[in-house]
């Protein structure tokens, strides 16, 4: 769809608000709204926005070490292909938004550029990554007391009960996610106290970036008509299972899966297990991107099948990449790698780009992953560990900006801009929470995410 062909869908459509959205490195969605009278010019010109809003932590501050301040300017230029009515609020609408500098290029500093990079970098091997969230949220209520929020229920995992409870908000969201062109997968009870889960659809991975932004705003939007709040925080109950954002994802060539080789070992591809091995020898540094906040290593424990090691197994859900067995009749095309330790603290931008420029970092230099580990790797002796070459993951937010600020593969592939901002960020962020409790951080995390 061009500007004026959405131009023209946006004035037949009823909204007289479009929210031009964007999200910055802290994962906090922003943006801008435009009057649909004002639609015709601002989707061309875009809307102006201070640089200093890529450096703005969670905290609402401007991050020490940020190179942004109150002088420069870009502009929320929409991509109209990503138009679509808010089916929770009828006279109003939704674009994601580039973010341009003044003289029309696609800022550095901005996550989507970064993927659209690492798309292009894949491209260059004639590989195309298709990819899947798995979104795991907490329906909750604030306490009658006002302090905090508690679970929506009781539910158990998987409970028919829990489907039960969370039926009228579950069948709204649905039918908005469909309704915007967003195909459901599962949904079901996960293991905590109004704890949900709910995938969706794979799709090229900038379009699953895309697609991640609108997920969380509708499902925070229709809780919020049902009473109810969402939160995609990493561990919002201190004493409750962590949520995780698992991303699935697979590479493609020619119109054939390029990780699926029956014929070899684990029926992984040798580019397939090239592409795991990078993930494995940077995921310290790749941490940052995938689980960036300081809530989130209250979640990467051992035992907690979130995964707290960096190794590989099949079907095994303590591994940080899981390779699933394949379904009978569509055996190509269910081969797929999960990668585990991904959050709903991370930007989907830098956490999607993050993990092609560490596989694809692999595949070049053909790194071999070693054998699967496929038993829980919290079991294993220390020098067993140490044989296989499995390492613990960082234990804190502060340990992993420091694995990525030694990363030279990650940070070449951020580039500089990009780069300071996300570490300034998040360094920011460490040292406001650092010395807070975990009941604290997560509360401080709850509404945010």
């Amino acid at each position: 769809m061009d500007v004026k062909a959405m131009v023209a869908t946006a004035q037949r459509s009823g909204a007289d608000l479009v929210r031009f959205l964007y999200c910055d490195s802290g994962n906090m969605v922003r943006g801008k709204g435009a009057h649909i009278g004002a639609l015709p010019s601002l989707a061309e010109t875009g809307i102006g926005l201070t640089v200093a809003m890529m450096g703005f932590t969670m905290v609402e501050r401007l991050a020490a070490g940020s190179a942004q301040g109150p002088v420069g300017e870009v502009r929320l230029v929409p991509e109209p292909g990503t138009f679509t009515v808010l089916p929770y609020d009828r006279r109003q609408a939704r674009l994601i938004c580039d973010l341009l500098t003044l003289d029309g290029e696609l800022w550095e500093a901005y996550p989507r550029t970064f993927l659209k990079r690492m798309v292009a970098r894949a491209a260059t091997r004639a590989l195309e990554a298709q990819a899947a969230f798995e979104y795991e949220f907490y329906l909750a209520r604030r306490r009658p007391d006002g302090q905090g929020f508690e679970p929506w229920d009781d539910s158990v995992c998987f409970g028919s009960a829990g489907m039960d409870s969370a039926a009228p908000f579950v069948d709204d969201l649905l039918a908005a996610l469909v309704a915007q062109g967003i195909q459901p997968q599962q949904y079901y009870p996960e293991l905590g106290p109004g704890q949900q889960e709910l995938s969706i659809r794979h799709a090229s991975a900038l379009d699953a970036a895309d697609q991640n932004i609108a997920v969380r705003e509708t499902v925070r939007g229709v809780a919020m008509q049902h009473g109810a709040v969402a939160s995609f925080a990493p561990k919002p109950f201190p004493e409750q299972a962590g949520s995780g954002m698992h991303v699935h994802l697979s590479l493609w060539s020619g119109g054939r899966n390029a990780l699926y080789a029956p014929e070899r070992p684990h029926g992984l591809s040798a580019l397939g297990s090239q592409f795991v091995a990078g993930i494995l020898q940077h995921l310290p540094g790749l941490l940052a991107l995938t689980c960036p906040s300081v809530n989130s290593y209250s979640r990467l424990q051992p035992n907690s099948w979130s995964s707290a090691y960096t190794c590989w197994g099949l079907d095994n859900r303590e591994a940080s990449v899981r390779v699933p067995s394949l379904f009978r009749g569509i055996e190509e095309a269910s081969t797929n790698l999960e990668i585990k330790a991904v959050d709903g603290s991370a930007n989907p931008y830098l956490a999607l780009g993050g993990i092609l420029a560490a596989g694809l970092d692999g595949i070049a230099r053909r790194l071999d992953p070693g054998e699967p580990v496929n038993m829980n790797p919290a079991v294993l002796s220390e020098d067993e560990r140490r044989r296989r070459g499995v390492l613990r993951y960082p234990t804190s937010l502060g340990e992993a900006i420091a694995a990525l600020e030694a990363d030279p593969v990650l940070i070449e592939a951020l580039g500089p801009a990009l780069a300071r901002e996300a570490l300034a960020v998040r360094r920011s962020e460490w040292e406001s929470f650092k010395e807070r409790t975990p009941e604290q951080v997560a509360l401080a995390h709850f509404y945010r995410y």
